[in-house]
């Protein structure tokens, strides 16, 4: 056989990424991960009622390419092979003019354009007047320069249009109908907990039949959503046991379904998505509830589902008109701390509003349309940078290319700020503070917020665990804080084997309660799930209050 030479195509460093051009898939590594506070969303506008952010599996086979385009940051793993193409044959050369003419040369140079922006969208929301305008805090960062409509970056963004060049939307939802329109009684959702309870053994077939629904009846939206759908079954059917568990709290499923809306708008879902969604989901549902359903059942899931979109829907709306879908932001620093835990600053293109102890969703070029939490690791600044800890854990896609592959002049794309683990300033009471691995983060922007508002407290009590002394990469910090702050008091704890000089053993919410008593304190968990929930009930049954204890844990993460 003939020998084939092999071209590979590198680019430099701030060149767009191989997942950044259409038609040039990167394949996924083997291990890629999220932080303390992580979810997935696909790679589309999810669904109504789907609680978007969980990890997305890999396709098993991804489209061949010409001409890879491999970052000269990103990894290749050690059990990849190295992309092997055959070189493009070099096309003839067209014959020369037999009489080449040479254009006299111009007696003036040509002008220069001024450098631009790329402006508002072509058609924005409208927006009050008494809204505030977004005004960007900067115009000339090196990473946005080259980012507009019609460049590759941009494009991997975009969802793909219509053939008539129209995106894709669906018709607005159907809202006649005297009976449908009455509010949910107590027998309705007796009804639906009951023909839930009969689906769920099926909840996968059920689900997958769902989505057959929506794509035969609407297979202009199907570009928008992954290839692999596994992953969008299973969080469809745990928002529909989330939201009828909460059928007897009307104001705890308000709180549940607006936040659920309102981070729908970052995968640019529309109103008229979620009549063709109720009417797909109510036919899947009479096909797997067996002798469950009849026209009473039917009857309340119309209702239920006509209450739950409108809060949704209402939820969007209002926030369309004080904040954008999204934030573009550059990363203008990235520190690897560990081997598996970088600290990056993000600088945003327009004011981003938010209080310590929350998070937001961050998307990156590499892998769009899909989505992980990270909490804010600093109080809000002047100069209006953000500082996330992220660390690259086993299967999670977004943090492992934050962690291993991002660099200073790329641009992310962050959600609207959520969760309430805030402080009360105004109560002024005393702190207890639990943060594990990087957990971290939300409680070393509390202990900033605390420092730099003056809030007149007593005592601050930070317990901050790892397994490994190496782990702990922000006690240096925590502990230039406490020289200057007599308030503060920074206590690591260690649970695996090893030295553990000065610092205290064991499991961390054990360890918090050796010391004490605790009961008049404002209680902050964060970190690993399974660490929060052995946390608080150490705390409950030292007497802190339950309302008095504050976390944002990965499940409830899955609601915004």
């Amino acid at each position: 056989m003939k020998s084939r030479r092999t071209l590979l195509v590198r680019t430099g460093h701030g060149s767009a990424g191989v997942a950044s051009v259409p038609g040039l898939p990167e394949s996924p590594p083997a291990a890629m991960a999220g932080g303390p506070a992580d979810g997935v969303a696909p790679e589309r506008p999810p669904m109504p009622l789907d609680p978007p952010d969980l990890p997305p599996q890999a396709p098993t086979e991804a489209p061949t390419a010409v001409l890879p385009v491999v970052p000269d940051h990103a990894p290749v793993p050690d059990h990849a092979p190295v992309p092997v193409y055959e070189a493009a044959p070099a096309p003839e050369a067209a014959p020369a003019p037999a009489h080449p003419a040479f254009p006299d040369p111009p007696a003036q140079p040509p002008a220069v354009p001024a450098p631009s922006y790329p402006g508002p969208p072509a058609a924005p929301p409208v927006v009050p007047p008494a809204a505030p305008a977004f005004r960007p805090l900067f115009t000339d960062a090196p990473g946005l320069n080259w980012s507009g409509p019609g460049d590759s970056w941009s494009r991997a963004w975009a969802a793909q249009p219509l053939a008539d060049g129209q995106p894709a939307a669906l018709p607005a939802p159907d809202r006649s109908g005297s009976a449908v329109e009455q509010p949910p009684t107590a027998r309705d959702v007796e009804l639906i907990r009951a023909s839930l309870a009969v689906v769920e053994p099926v909840a996968d077939r059920a689900t997958a039949h769902f989505y057959a629904l929506i794509f035969l009846h609407h297979p202009e939206v199907r570009a928008l959503f992954p290839a692999a759908m596994d992953v969008q079954r299973d969080r469809l059917f745990r928002a529909l046991l989330a939201a009828a568990r909460s059928a007897d709290d009307p104001d705890g499923l308000r709180v549940y379904l607006s936040a659920l809306g309102r981070g729908h708008r970052r995968y640019g879902t529309l109103t008229g998505h979620y009549g063709p969604v109720g009417e797909c989901l109510v036919q899947a549902l009479a096909r797997y509830a067996g002798s469950r359903w009849d026209a009473e059942t039917e009857l309340a899931w119309r209702r239920v589902y006509r209450l739950v979109s409108s809060i949704m829907i209402e939820a969007a709306e209002e926030a369309a008109r004080t904040s954008p879908p999204w934030w573009q932001g550059e990363v203008v620093r990235h520190e690897r701390r560990t081997r598996d835990v970088a600290v990056i600053t993000v600088r945003p293109d327009q004011a981003y509003p938010y209080r310590a102890g929350q998070y937001t969703s961050l998307e990156t070029p590499w892998w769009p349309r899909v989505w992980r939490h990270f909490s804010f690791a600093s109080a809000p600044r002047p100069d209006g940078l953000l500082t996330f800890h992220v660390k690259a854990v086993q299967a999670g896609w977004v943090s492992n290319a934050l962690v291993h592959r991002a660099a200073p002049g790329d641009v992310l794309r962050l959600g609207p700020a959520a969760g309430s683990m805030t402080f009360d300033h105004a109560a002024g009471a005393d702190l207890l503070c639990l943060g594990g691995g990087t957990g971290i983060a939300p409680i070393r922007a509390l202990v900033e917020e605390v420092a730099e508002r003056g809030t007149p407290v007593r005592a601050v009590d930070v317990f901050y665990g790892a397994r490994r002394a190496a782990d702990l990469y922000e006690l240096d910090g925590l502990d230039e804080l406490a020289r200057r702050h007599p308030w503060l008091t920074v206590r690591p704890v260690l649970s695996g084997i090893g030295p553990a000089d000065g610092a205290l053993t064991g499991e961390l919410p054990e360890a918090m309660g050796r010391f004490g008593p605790w009961a008049g304190r404002e209680a902050f968990l964060s970190g690993p799930p399974a660490m929060v929930r052995r946390g608080v009930g150490v705390l409950l049954r030292s007497g802190v209050p339950a309302e008095r204890i504050r976390h944002d844990l990965v499940g409830d993460l899955a609601a915004v």
